[in-house]
This record gives C-alpha cells, structure tokens and sequence, in this order.
C-alpha cells in the first residue's frame, strides 16, 4: 500500500473526522437496557456479531459496490444503489444517523475539494446521501484499493462500537483495546467475505437490531443520539 493510501483511509477511519460518528450506538446502548450487555464478554459479543453478521453482508459489500460505480461514475446505478441502502434502514433512528453522517462527509468532502468536478457533482445529487455511499466517493477520491477501503470502514465501526460500551457499559480502556485487537482477524474476514457479495446478495436482515434500535429512540435515559 503506498503511504498516501495509508495515510488518507487513516483520517477516513479517524474518530476525529467531523462526520459525528461518535454520538451515535447503533443499538448497542438499548442493547445494555435490556441486558443483552452487562461487561466486557458480552460487549465483545455484541460487537463481533454485528460485524460478521450485519456490516459484513450489508453495508461492506455495499460499499464496495458503490466504490466501483464511482470508479465508472455510474450515477444513476449510484443513485438506485444509494436510494435502496436509505429504504433498508429499519428504524427512523438508523436511517436518521446514516444520512446525518452522509451530509457531513459530504459537505467535507466539497469543501476539502476531493475528487473531481464530475463526480462531486454527482455526490451532490444524492440527496439525503447514506453515509456508506459518501465514504465510497471520499475513498475512490484517494485512489483507495476496495480490500484496503473496507477494511478501513470496518475498523471505524469497531472502534465507535468499543468506545460506546467504555462510555454506556460501562467498560475501562484496556478491556476496550482488547475487544478491538480480539476482531482485527474477524475484519479481515469481513472484508473477504464482502468482497464476494453480489449486488442481489446484499443481506440487510438483522432483527433484533432494528428492535433495540427502535427502542432507544424513546428509551428514558441515553447518552446516545436517538
């Protein structure tokens, strides 16, 4: 991987990008509330779940798909692609996050001018954007490799996720550093995995997910954005 790869999916992936990535749990506080999490096991749990069995069939492969159709500038696949990913969101609370993420990284990326003309303009079409969609362009716009993107996407997530269990669990730091170091191979299988996911295999389904996340929209105490 050439530094400039490196260092670019590094600032995509960092806690710090202003995209507010870390407001939100994705379900996993309404997953404490109903003490499917108690400690760092089953927080560990949690998280390695929702990586193999819901990013790595849904959002992964989704992301790579829409990598290409900004590679081809396809914007009309890009725009159905994006429409459909908006329609599978299964609570007002997941839908509301990935489009408020999506515009953030948007707005970043026109004013950070990344990428060309062209296909900027195309990202200001989409409207509301899915945040997987906007990370698609912002990796294409850095001549990103897919395996390399994901990967990227995937840790981002993990780390949110160790970091909403040290805050709502709560957790110490070294028993969320060892959650992440526990899933560095099982990212690297989620991103094999995604990668041989056709478009018409794109799994959504994640039920308990879409509960819990709608749970917390009216859940009584949360340090979370709902």
């Amino acid at each position: 991987m050439r530094t400039t790869e490196l260092t670019a999916l590094l600032h995509l992936a960092s806690p710090a990008l202003p995209i507010g990535a870390f407001s939100y749990s994705q379900g996993l506080e309404a997953a404490i509330e109903a003490q499917l999490i108690t400690d760092a096991d089953s927080a560990g749990n949690w998280i390695a779940s929702g990586l193999t069995n819901v990013l790595a069939l849904g959002e992964l492969p989704f992301l790579a798909h829409q990598l290409e159709r900004w590679r081809v500038h396809d914007a009309a696949g890009l725009a159905a692609a994006n429409s459909e990913f908006l329609a599978s969101r299964e609570s007002l609370e997941l839908r509301r996050e990935t489009e408020q993420m999506g515009w953030s990284l948007r707005q970043l990326c026109a004013a950070l001018e990344w990428g060309d003309a062209a296909r900027r303009a195309t990202l200001d079409t989409l409207r509301p954007v899915a945040q997987p969609s906007a990370f698609a362009f912002a990796a294409f716009a850095h001549d990103a490799a897919a395996d390399a993107a994901l990967a990227a996407y995937a840790f981002s997530w993990v780390e949110n996720q160790a970091a909403a269990a040290l805050k709502a669990v709560p957790l110490g730091q070294l028993a969320g550093q060892r959650i992440i170091v526990a899933l560095r191979g099982a990212i690297d299988t989620a991103v094999e995995r995604a990668l041989a996911v056709s478009p018409d295999d794109i799994n959504t389904f994640a039920p308990q997910l879409g509960i819990l996340s709608a749970r917390h929209e009216s859940q009584y105490s949360r340090l979370f954005r709902s």
